[in-house]
């Protein structure tokens, strides 16, 4: 059988003092505003795992199941979270709606995701914890959804739960494609496949959908809260906010997701899951498409150091 990966074309090249010393390939997919493909890179048509790039799915189905979440703590719910003391104090807050504790969390137990909080964390003595987990906020939203039907508690994440079964439908429903492959998360969470072209169709259903809809309120959640979805020192964050009406989630493994006012969607993933050049392809393709907000030298920027010094720089390439 051929090498996928070395078919994939090179989306991001890392320069090292003039010197070239390495490769990301990647497909990436760009829907036109009436859902049809502009642009194809790669094999979008393939499935992947999107990983936290379900989470805006994962939330619609919490509100299906009829809990009254808005607000922060729904953008808290299909949130990636920094671990910040406001993304803690967010995840009690969902708990403690529904008399449940920190110890019903099943996530595993883990260091805050953004490296300034986890120093911060470490240096005062703290220890891993369930909350602390990025994922804990979608935790504690789908243990609060069970506890209000009456469902259990100690086995949410089992795939054949019903707050489990609504996620799948959701993310069957948007994408418009039956699950491929079913995994498991790193969070302990059911792992569910689609295409990259099906996951920037969800996104695009995420902001057409009629504005009391699920899917629309937990869009307009995320856009209106972006620091609850990532944190205050993450790329997430500063799309949403520079670019009014975006809708923004990444996923681990180097998914990316965006959809845009205008109606278009981009979807995309760095074949070797490296974070590191996320940034710089989603600069170039928003770039690509017209956008020129100052924010996006912010996202594109990865620089290489060598001692103190800048020495060069992951780049975009093909877009």
């Amino acid at each position: 059988m051929p090498d996928t990966a070395a078919v994939l074309p090179v989306l991001a090249e890392v320069v090292r003092s003039g010197f070239t010393e390495g490769h990301h390939r990647g497909s990436l997919v760009v829907l036109a505003p009436d859902g049809s493909v502009e642009l194809s890179l790669g094999e979008p048509e393939r499935p992947v795992f999107p990983r936290s790039c379900n989470k805006p799915f994962q939330a619609v189905a919490t509100l299906r199941a009829g809990l009254p979440i808005e607000g922060e703590l729904l953008a808290l719910a299909a949130a990636s979270h920094s671990g910040e003391t406001f993304h803690l104090d967010g995840v009690r807050t969902i708990l403690a709606g529904a008399d449940l504790a920190e110890e019903d969390l099943q996530t595993p137990p883990d260091l805050p995701l953004d490296p300034t909080e986890a120093e911060h964390h470490l240096a005062g003595g703290g220890h891993r914890s369930r909350l602390l987990m990025n994922c804990s906020g979608k935790h504690a939203a789908w243990l609060a959804a069970s506890t209000a039907n009456g469902w259990g508690t100690g086995d949410y994440l089992d795939p054949a739960h019903p707050i489990q079964r609504l996620a799948l439908e959701a993310l069957e429903e948007a994408t418009g494609e039956s699950i491929a492959a079913e995994g498991t998360d790193g969070c302990g969470a059911p792992l569910l496949a689609v295409s990259l072209v099906g996951l920037a169709r969800g996104y695009r259903s995420l902001l057409l959908a009629a504005p009391d809809s699920p899917q629309r309120r937990v869009a307009d959640a995320m856009r209106a809260h972006p620091e609850y979805v990532a944190g205050t020192r993450r790329p997430d964050t500063w799309l949403m906010r520079g670019l009014p009406g975006a809708l923004a989630k990444m996923g681990a493994e180097a998914v990316q997701a965006v959809a845009l006012p205008d109606g278009r969607a981009v979807a995309f993933k760095i074949d070797d899951g490296a974070t590191r050049a996320l940034g710089p392809v989603l600069a170039a393709v928003l770039r690509r498409l017209g956008h020129t907000d100052p924010v996006l030298d912010r996202i594109g920027a990865a620089p290489l150091h060598g001692g103190s010094a800048v020495v060069g720089e992951i780049r975009a390439v093909t877009l």
